[in-house]
């Protein structure tokens, strides 16, 4: 049992503080603002080559061990939360093509994407189906060598970027539902995909959230994931995990962000003659914030590591489930720590505190994550303790 980072997680951790410091902390609650998309920032994401962070060695990614992952996405949230999504739906998409495309999908897709030449994203909720997927409408209709795909989806990152775009589809009528439900991956410009608008947010703001219209789009058949019609929800759900580690990690960054912020203000801000730091009911709030991030970290590791042999459906559940709760929690103490000042957008506690909420709700909800926990335990798929 080893508590701390190998050399080389160290090495990259550095490489990227250093980047977070230098090129997003300065820029991003001004950006943010200004609703400006951070180009410059997707520019060096490219450099560095963390586009291709799931991609293998051999398609010209990094194919980074699990917790190298995770630090990936708790120190770029520490920056600027809303960028990080910008590599979470791209990493997750990169992954599912990776374990479950065919040798073809890729050769042709994985090296572009791994450099950032290409992007992608992940099209599964709808305006009707969120966290029942099994309910989504939109079809794919099999008409010679093509599909013929028509339905909606809404809550896209990367939707204006992404080429391909993986689209959760039904491709026939199975009962039970997820037996009729595959993955296409569509080109960006296929006639009758439509953005249709990008939707207006609390926070998660630096990268679009999009409405998708597919309307009658053709997609040859040899873009259907893996070749084989009705694995979408297997592949999908696979898929979530991983999506479930970068939220826990984005939440442990947001909370370190706003613990960073509300610790460096009360050693600066006096009252009453001294700084607000000496007084016990502030050194409580930052005892409890230290100690629920430090258990989220710790829990959001133990959850990488474990991905590295094999499913973590409960793990990464627990880790997204805690972690995105201390970020609520932890956000809202850094807020009252500032007092009338952390709710000004002159602090960064304020877009935190707007950021936060996202992921107790991304990637499935938290009360989705505790039945999923609970279940596990019930089934004997998991266990507490060792």
């Amino acid at each position: 049992m080893d508590f701390e980072l190998n050399e080389e997680q160290r090495l990259f951790r550095r490489t990227l503080r250093e980047f977070v410091d230098k090129e997003i902390v300065p820029v991003a609650s001004e950006w943010e603002r200004a609703g400006r998309y951070p180009e410059e920032i997707v520019r060096r994401f490219a450099q560095l080559g963390l586009f291709g962070i799931t991609v293998p060695e051999e398609y010209g990614g990094l194919d980074l061990d699990r917790v190298s992952f995770a630090l990936v996405f708790e120190e770029i949230a520490r920056g600027w939360m809303g960028v990080a999504g910008i590599l979470g739906s791209h990493t997750l998409s990169t992954w599912m093509i990776a374990r479950y495309g065919t040798d073809e999908q890729r050769r042709h897709y994985l090296p572009d994407l791994a450099t950032g030449a290409r992007r992608t994203g992940i099209a599964l909720t709808e305006p009707g189906a969120g966290t029942d997927l099994q309910g989504i409408a939109t079809r794919a209709v099999r008409d010679g060598d093509h599909y013929v795909v028509t339905g909606t989806k809404t809550w896209i990152t990367n939707a204006r970027h992404a080429d391909p775009l993986p689209v959760l589809v039904k491709t026939s009528i199975e009962t039970p539902a997820h037996r009729g439900m595959s993955v296409l991956l569509v080109d960006a410009g296929s006639e009758g995909l439509t953005v249709s608008r990008d939707l207006p947010k609390l926070g998660y703001k630096g990268t679009e959230t999009c409405e998708v219209v597919l309307d009658g789009v053709r997609v040859p058949a040899s873009r259907l994931l893996g070749g084989t019609e009705g694995r979408g929800m297997q592949q999908v759900l696979s898929a979530l995990e991983l999506g479930r580690l970068n939220i826990a990690a984005r939440a442990v960054g947001v909370a370190q962000c706003a613990y960073d912020a509300a610790l460096g203000y009360a050693r600066e801000r006096h009252a009453f003659g001294q700084p607000i730091a000496d007084f016990q009911a502030i050194q409580l709030k930052l005892a409890d914030m230290a100690t629920e991030i430090q258990a989220a970290r710790l829990m959001t590791y133990w959850a990488a590591v474990r991905s590295e042999a094999g499913p973590v459906r409960s793990e990464a559940a627990m880790a997204k489930y805690f972690a995105s709760e201390v970020a609520l929690r932890t956000t809202m103490e850094a807020m009252r720590v500032h007092g009338g000042y952390g709710y000004s957008q002159e602090f960064v506690v304020e877009r935190l505190y707007r950021d936060a909420p996202l992921m107790a709700i991304g990637e499935g909800t938290n009360d989705v994550q505790r039945l999923i926990i609970a279940r596990a335990l019930v089934e004997g798929d998991a266990t507490v303790g060792w």
